[in-house]
């Protein structure tokens, strides 16, 4: 009897330790050993990529330095519509937040995403990133024209 109760006393005893909750921070180490840190990579959402204008039919967008709040308005109802199943404002959900994606991607990237998606995922490096960001969900083709996608462009410019 004391021996199940030694031999049990073992096994609770190794398991705590085990799962004492010590975090391992080999992770941030390069693989030589020499101590010294890699940078973590950034997450695709939040990576800046102003260059890229992605792939599809949008190669140029002429953006004024004022916002036109017709075209935003218009854009917020877009957005409403069409977007907001997958997407918020301010915060992760199914898809990436959309505020302050115009500081982070091209115009022609943004509305290339929106006007062809599964494109922009099959071809585009950024687009695959946020892909595997998001667990695999892919955006939606929600069918919009080239004049919806540069009214929710404007909208995301107010955000």
């Amino acid at each position: 009897m004391k021996t199940n109760q030694l031999l049990l006393a073992a096994l609770l005893a190794a398991f705590t330790i085990s799962c004492s909750g010590k975090k391992d921070n080999t992770d941030n180490y390069d693989i030589n050993g020499a101590g010294n840190k890699a940078p973590k990579e950034e997450k695709a959402s939040t990576r800046v990529d102003l260059e890229s204008k992605g792939v599809g039919p949008i190669t140029s967008v002429d953006i004024p330095d004022t916002i036109d709040e017709e075209l935003a308005k218009t854009g917020e109802g877009v957005f409403k519509q069409s977007c907001v199943i997958c997407h918020k404002v301010e915060d992760k959900f199914i898809g990436p937040a959309v505020k302050g994606v115009v500081d982070r991607r091209s115009p022609e990237w943004i509305m290339n995403m929106i006007l062809e998606p599964a494109k922009m995922l099959r071809d585009d490096p950024l687009a695959k990133d946020l892909f595997l960001e998001f667990n695999g969900s892919p955006m939606s083709d929600m069918g919009l024209t080239e004049e919806q996608a540069r009214a929710v462009l404007e909208y995301f410019r107010t955000l």
